[in-house]
């Protein structure tokens, strides 16, 4: 699904896990904000316009960082004179990552705050660390004088884990693919340029259908970016 959105002047096609530079917005980076000015919205078979406005869609997005464009240079000159002015000028720019696209008017569902642990009470570990120290002491000293039988050394299992993320890749990397479906296809088993490079096209529009990336891979040539990227 894509929407056509309208900030800072400016007309925007965006769809969910796209990062898009505007014009700077009165906003922290991971502050969340909502883009009400939808101008056009499309699912591939259905497209609904505006007028001017969709009624009730909205995007929501969360502003990845706060930062200062390339530079432009003004220069001066008159003819036949000393005259001549450089100036330069960087424009506050905004980059947001879009999150979601609401069509009917509902909100954006707020994250969950992670639940806080129990401190679990001391008494009762103070209790139990106490028992088998007098069971110790009551035991007979010719069952302490017997040497204690040798245990076999435990088998220290591979850090799987740890393995796998250090070969993972950063899919950021390539441009058009933000933190979100970054994330998405993490969870889909793809942490990887070469896993990306070796996928065939019904690899890749099952993949697109499941995560919700309809055409993306074809647009933003993903598997040929991998490929690259997994050379170097």
């Amino acid at each position: 699904m894509f929407a056509v959105i309208k900030t800072g002047g400016k007309q925007y096609k965006v769809a969910e896990g796209d990062e898009i530079v505007i014009e700077k917005l009165a906003a922290d980076a991971g502050d969340s904000v909502t883009f009400d000015s939808v101008l056009m919205l499309g699912d591939g078979k259905k497209v609904t316009i505006g007028e001017p406005v969709v009624s009730g869609a909205s995007v929501v997005g969360t502003v990845a960082e706060q930062r200062k464009g390339a530079k432009v240079l003004i220069m001066k000159k008159r003819q036949r004179n000393t005259y001549r002015r450089k100036k330069g000028h960087r424009q506050l720019e905004t980059v947001v990552t879009i999150d979601s696209i609401l069509a009917d008017g509902k909100k954006a569902p707020a994250k969950k705050a992670a639940p806080k642990k129990e401190a679990a009470p001391k008494k009762e570990t103070a209790k139990t660390e106490a028992a088998p120290k007098t069971e110790a002491k009551a035991a007979p000293k010719k069952d302490a004088a017997k040497p204690a039988a040798k245990k076999a050394p435990a088998k220290k299992a591979a850090p799987k884990k740890e393995a796998a993320a250090a070969k993972a890749d950063d899919l950021t990397k390539m441009k058009g693919l933000g933190k979100v479906f970054a994330g998405k296809l993490e969870a889909e088993g793809i942490t990887t340029f070469a896993q990306i490079a070796k996928m065939k096209k019904a690899d890749i529009e099952a993949l697109e259908e499941k995560i919700g990336a309809s055409g993306k891979f074809e647009s933003n040539d993903w598997v040929a970016q991998a490929k690259e990227l997994a050379k170097g």
